[in-house]
């Protein structure tokens, strides 16, 4: 109820947001409604040249390079950009939200499914936008609908310049951020680090090519993920979004998520994979998130920096067309100037443009540039580590100065044009990244066919082969970890339908299909308990509220209603794990203990009962104490003392 009362507010304080910009006046006329504008745009005319057809995107009637698909693609950008004025450059290199109507209605004005920022038309028509990320989205055809009208709105300016869509993993059956921000109808899979917990490449390629297929049936063609990042401090908030602590597992699972998702090679069914947070967010001082300034050091005790940046070869082998540096600031590194990594040079420039030779697309992480929010309502702080002391501009200058090529979260493409008018910044850099953006829109295809079939959505989305695949990586990503025998010699799991049992978190009516309910632990043969990783619950802010940070370990008020269950009657714990756990007294206690990395309760089921079998082994190891968790370094991997799980441990039913 907490938190549901705290996204009401955060949709209530966007909503205020938006009404105050909106009335301080758009360069848009407000006759123009959000109802029905989708069906007032057309696309751009179809012509043919010698044999030849094309998209005439910039109304001349003739053809040119950047619209002639038999181009090489470095010719098209050139002619393109030729052709372009600074305040079109400039908008490409921001990225910032984007909502939708519940039935695919482009909007204009405030709304709940628009609360973040305003206008669609003014950031097509008077910025000059051209990426865009979603949070709450409507269902997959309206979606659909949505975004073919938004391309055929960018069609409508003057070189007719394709939109790119993003977003987050909406894959997960658990998503990290909580409130329904990222639910989606697409099939349903573990967290990543379920996914890691199988450590099966080939199904990893699988998972990518079918969230591939459903992201370009309704146009996301940007994923902003993987994390390769290595969760080497068990406190961390986002160790369920990596793959686990050890390298080489790390990197084998994000070069086969990337090709699931490209391909070889970006190219027209291609979803642009945006792999992060360079050079790696994982050792984080005390393991606390570097959303919030209270996290913002990053630290390497263990001297480790090379071996958390090594698991990005990986995505760089794998072509990824997109990398985003973390918030974080490096702690002591040799050359390493103390800012974030958004605005590090040194990181950007020597090390990955330099060093590694990339020459991808460098975007900033979300919201590095200025605060958002109305004081007293809603305030999430800027992530603007180290430069502080800088205005806008100047945190924008250091930023581009450091390699960067796209803001996230924000647009103020005024502002990089005022740089520029004003001296500080030529029109040359604006044209490498540039450059960059444009290359990606073009090998995508989205200048050749930006589109999407909006009839065939529902044949993609959520298809019955995609779900049966999910469910069955959620089945395989479950982790057994103990399971002791009865009196007469059997193991506890898998369960029988034919005892009574006590449960606690889980739903009732879905257990009902596997077994027999009794009300108190003294009327049950077995107990189930459903539970999840301590956290310590935070509210400094909105998006604090959402992060799990903090103690791994049980109070002992939360511990003692679970050992006054387990005391009574034989116990099976079910562990959801975001966060390796601290639970010496739960595994003395219970005679079988598994664990689940945010998947669906029916697949849960499926394994305690036998219908299908748990494979993964943990790709985190599980502390035994809070003093392991403290005396760990948070650079270096597996090296909690005597821990109580290792990385690795994992049975099979029959095994003991």
């Amino acid at each position: 109820m907490k938190k549901t009362l705290k996204i009401i507010g955060l949709i209530l304080a966007g909503i205020l947001v938006i009404a105050l910009v909106a009335f301080a006046g758009f360069s848009i006329s407000n006759s123009i409604a959000n109802s029905g504008l989708e069906d007032q745009l057309s696309e751009k005319a179809t012509l043919s040249e010698a044999g030849f057809t094309y998209r005439d995107l910039n109304g001349n009637g003739s053809l040119d390079i950047y619209e002639d698909s038999r181009q090489p693609v470095d010719a098209r950008v050139e002619d393109i950009l030729s052709q372009m004025t600074l305040a079109e450059k400039a908008g490409l290199m921001w990225h910032p939200p984007i909502g939708m109507g519940e039935d695919g209605e482009i909007l204009n004005s405030p709304s709940p499914s628009n609360f973040f920022f305003g206008s669609t038309l003014d950031f097509i028509v008077s910025q000059k936008l051209r990426h865009f990320n979603l949070f709450k989205i409507a269902r997959p055809e309206a979606h659909a609908k949505w975004y073919n009208a938004l391309q055929k709105m960018a069609e409508q300016d003057r070189l007719g310049i394709p939109v790119t869509i993003s977003s987050d993993p909406r894959h997960s059956a658990g998503n990290f951020l909580e409130g329904g921000m990222l639910d989606s109808e697409f099939s349903k899979w573990p967290e990543p680090i379920g996914l890691a917990a199988i450590d099966d490449s080939m199904m990893m390629v699988e998972f990518g090519r079918i969230a591939n297929a459903e992201y370009n049936a309704v146009g996301i063609r940007t994923a902003l993920h993987p994390m390769a990042d290595l969760s080497t401090d068990p406190r961390w908030a986002r160790v369920n979004g990596t793959f686990g602590e050890d390298g080489d597992l790390a990197a084998r699972m994000t070069a086969a998520y990337i090709y699931g998702f490209q391909g070889d090679s970006l190219n027209p069914t291609s979803i642009a994979c945006m792999t992060k947070h360079w050079p790696g967010g994982g050792p984080q001082k005390d393991g606390e998130d570097a959303h919030f300034l209270y996290g913002k050091d990053q630290v390497y005790p263990g001297n480790r920096f090379d071996y958390h940046k090594k698991v990005f070869d990986a995505a760089f082998e794998a072509n990824s067309a997109m990398i985003m540096p973390y918030y974080g600031v490096p702690n002591d590194q040799p050359n390493m100037e103390e800012v974030g990594f958004n605005f590090n040079k040194y990181v950007i420039t020597d090390l990955l443009r330099n060093e590694v030779g990339y020459d991808g697309i460098v975007c900033t992480d979300w919201g590095v540039l200025k605060d958002l929010g109305i004081p007293g309502i809603i305030n999430i702080p800027a992530k603007n580590y180290g430069v502080e002391e800088l205005d806008v501009p100047g945190r924008i200058l250091k930023a581009v100065n450091a390699g960067v090529d796209q803001f996230g979260g924000d647009d103020m493409p005024e502002e990089l044009i005022q740089l520029v008018n004003d001296g500080k910044l030529t029109e040359a850099r604006i044209d490498e990244s540039a450059r960059r953006l444009l290359r990606a829109k073009f090998e995508m295809g989205l200048f050749d066919n930006p589109y999407v079939n909006a009839d065939a959505v529902g044949q993609v989305v959520g298809n019955e082969e995609f779900v049966r695949q999910g469910k069955l990586a959620q089945h395989r990503s479950m982790v057994l970890l103990k399971n002791d025998t009865t009196d007469t010699g059997e193991a506890y799991l898998p369960l029988s339908a034919d005892k009574k049992y006590y449960i606690e978190g889980f739903d009732a009516e879905l257990f009902k299909g596997y077994g027999t309910i009794v009300a108190t632990p003294g009327e049950a043969d077995l107990a189930i308990l459903h539970i999840a990783t301590p956290y310590d619950q935070r509210d400094g802010d909105m998006i604090e509220s959402l992060f799990h940070q903090g103690r791994l370990h049980f109070t002992d008020q939360e511990l003692a209603p679970i050992m006054a269950v387990m005391s009574e009657v034989p116990t099976i714990v079910v562990m959801k794990v975001d966060r390796p756990p601290v639970i010496p007294e739960i595994d003395a206690e219970a005679e079988a203990l598994i664990v689940d990395f945010g998947i669906q309760q029916d697949a849960v089921l499926d394994v305690l009962f036998g219908a299908a079998s748990p494979e993964g082994k943990l790709p985190i190891e599980f502390p035994s104490s809070v003093e392991a968790v403290e005396n760990q370094m948070e650079d270096v991997p597996y090296d909690s003392e005597a821990p109580l799980y290792e990385f690795g441990a994992g049975l099979r039913y029959g095994e003991r």
